[in-house]
């Protein structure tokens, strides 16, 4: 099923060059005043549900398990356009090349939401992430291991630009103002992935409890995405999001998950509803 994004026109991609402006809370500047500009979520693809968010001295957890499919999930909560540039084991997901912050992204419209599925191959197509060992992950396999087991993301807010003028047209006035309305240009296709000899496929190797956890390169699937246009606010991000994942065997060893236990929301309700046997005659 294809991932559209006509709805709010909201698409792909760009890594574009920011302005300098002074600093306010409104949507034309760099907003310090401004922490959640987006809501970052990890979805289990395979149970369909929210991984849980464990804290642990000062960093953010989530438990994975090998061979699920998983989902970053990105939900704008500022009234302008923003840049999502997303990176997973220090790989930057639309790319491939080792993440930065000037790299190409995912841009959101005011409200909007986007789970990104994978790593982007065309603006058609994503390998999916996959929980796997760390030596199958897709960070691994290229040569960059020393960053896997953590999900980034660095949001940019869109800088105003003003509505070209022609030089054969009158200056905007109050009545024909109303009418201009700023109009995106399509950007060139986001890069390929530059790493050499990425693998089409990530098969795990055999899971160890004490194996480190990172993210394969799974199989094909629809993911459309369009182009557009986006000048930055600012040169530094207005918000950096990072999320630590591991195996939960490990998360509970490290102390990051007090219980090793799986929560159970009615513990004493479990076994209800059925008729029990009748107890034995001997």
């Amino acid at each position: 099923m294809y991932q559209s994004l006509i709805a709010s026109t909201a698409a792909l991609l760009t890594a574009c060059a920011a302005t300098s402006s002074s600093a306010s809370c409104d949507n034309r500047g760099p907003s310090p005043c401004r922490a959640d500009i987006v809501d970052v979520t990890v979805l289990d693809r395979t149970t369909g549900e929210r991984l849980a968010v464990y804290s642990h001295e000062g960093q953010r957890w989530v438990a994975g398990t090998p061979g699920h499919r998983y989902a970053v999930s990105v939900r704008s909560r500022w009234s302008g356009r923003i840049l999502s540039v997303v990176s997973v084991d220090g790989v930057n997901v639309v790319s491939g090349e080792t993440a930065a912050w000037g790299q190409s992204g995912y841009v959101l419209s005011p409200g909007e939401s986007f789970d990104i599925l994978g790593w982007r191959k065309s603006q058609e197509r994503v390998a999916d992430f996959v929980f796997t060992n760390l030596e199958d992950s897709y960070a691994a396999r290229t040569g960059r291991p020393d960053d896997v087991g953590v999900i980034g993301v660095a949001v940019f807010r869109e800088a105003y630009v003003p509505p070209p003028v022609s030089l054969n047209e009158a200056p905007p006035t109050e009545s024909n103002q109303a009418a201009r309305g700023p109009a995106d240009s399509a950007a060139t296709e986001a890069p390929a992935a530059r790493a050499k000899g990425a693998p089409q496929s990530s098969v795990p190797s055999e899971a160890r409890s004490d194996a480190r956890l990172g993210t394969g390169h799974g199989p094909s699937e629809s993911s459309r995405v369009l182009t557009t246009s986006f000048e930055r606010a600012q040169e530094r991000p207005d918000q950096v999001i990072a999320i630590r994942y591991d195996r939960r065997e490990r998360l509970v060893a490290m102390g990051v998950i007090p219980d090793g236990s799986v929560p159970r929301p009615f513990p004493q309700s479990a076994s209800a509803g059925f008729v029990p046997d009748p107890p034995s005659r001997w």
